[in-house]
């Protein structure tokens, strides 16, 4: 059995190598789908939806009007600390299949019940283009 739940969150973030637009400093408004499969509880559910929410509402809050920068990217990451903006600071450059496999690992490192079998993440940048990636749990 599977349920889902969908989360969104405004981002911005920069691909300095990237040959077009996306080498400027932009954002998204992005929207993720969480799959979680598994058998039921002794509840009945999957997953109770309310606890989907306390695993992953803190890492959305965490991202929220923030910006996600490679630790490499030392002009943004210089500008964005004078700017004392917010930001996420990774060891990878932002696109959308890293993005997806930043929450995907995220989501699977935390506290999950035992009946979970597999979580799917699906990273939509825009709302025509996405990411998906997942993970069985042992």
């Amino acid at each position: 059995m599977k349920i889902a739940k969908e989360f969104r969150w405004e981002m911005g973030h920069r691909l300095p190598e990237h040959f077009g637009l996306c080498k400027n400093i932009h954002g998204h408004s992005y929207k993720m789908i969480v799959e979680f499969e598994g058998e039921l509880n002794k509840d009945q559910m999957v997953i109770d939806y309310y606890d989907v929410e306390e695993i992953i509402n803190p890492i959305i809050h965490e991202l929220d009007h923030a910006f996600m920068v490679n630790k490499d990217d030392k002009v943004v990451l210089e500008f964005l600390e004078k700017m004392n903006s917010k930001k996420v600071i990774v060891d990878f450059d932002a696109t959308a299949e890293n993005i997806c496999k930043f929450m995907l690992s995220k989501i699977s490192n935390e506290k999950l019940p035992e009946n979970i079998k597999s979580v799917k993440v699906r990273i939509y940048e825009t709302q025509f283009d996405y990411a998906e990636d997942s993970m069985k749990l042992s």
